[in-house]
Parts: structure tokens; C-alpha cells; sequence
């Protein structure tokens, strides 16, 4: 795998956006997971950016808890971890986050067509 960055492997290219009936899917999916990463008081810091891809990498579908006391701030904090995961977000409820993104290697969840 290549690397962008010192310790953050390339994202993967996806789509631009999910279709109404993937997004269904995926929130399906993600409902009975845990929060498997949590975004603390230092904000989004490189080691949490590469512990998310490679969660992302080994799961697909995450659930990421977001510690932001303002709204904004927690929106803004969502976004960019998607973007520089190439994740596509999937749901935001409060502070938990779902992100999605195929694995390069071990694809696990088969998305309905579009």
C-alpha cells in the first residue's frame, strides 16, 4: 500500500456520494456496532486519522464517538475525518458517527446496486 503521508495510507477512491438505498443499508449494518474510536480534546490528530483508516481497512463500516462540546465544530471534526479517510459518512447522531469505506484488500460488505 502506498503511503500519502508519513504513517496514513492512501484513501481509496469512493464514490461521490452513496445512493438513498446503500445509506439504508449501511445504517442497518452499523446499528448494533459499538463506538470503536473515540476523537478526544486534541482534535484530529494524525495517529487518530491513521488508527481510523485502518479500522476502515479491517471493517468497512465504523462507528466513531466525536468529543466537541459545539455542534460546529463536531460537524466540521466528522467531515474532515471522512475526507482525509476517504470515507463516506453514512449517519451522525450526536456525537457518534458511521463511517463507511471498502477495504483494498478484504471487501465484507456487499453494498445493494444503485
Amino acid at each position: 500500500m502506498i503511503t500519502c503521508e508519513p504513517f496514513l495510507p492512501c484513501p481509496v477512491p469512493m464514490p461521490t456520494a452513496l445512493t438513498a438505498a446503500q445509506t439504508r443499508f449501511l445504517r442497518g449494518q452499523a446499528h448494533d456496532l459499538k463506538a470503536m474510536l473515540q476523537v478526544g480534546g486534541k482534535g484530529l490528530t494524525d495517529p487518530v486519522v491513521a488508527e481510523v483508516a485502518l479500522a476502515l481497512e479491517h471493517h468497512e463500516l465504523i462507528k466513531v464517538k466525536v468529543a466537541a462540546t459545539d455542534r460546529e465544530e463536531r460537524d466540521a471534526m466528522i467531515a474532515e475525518l471522512a475526507s482525509r479517510t476517504g470515507a463516506a459518512l453514512v449517519q451522525r447522531i450526536g456525537h457518534t458517527a458511521v463511517l463507511y469505506r471498502e477495504s483494498t484488500e478484504k471487501r465484507q460488505i456487499v453494498l445493494p446496486r444503485a
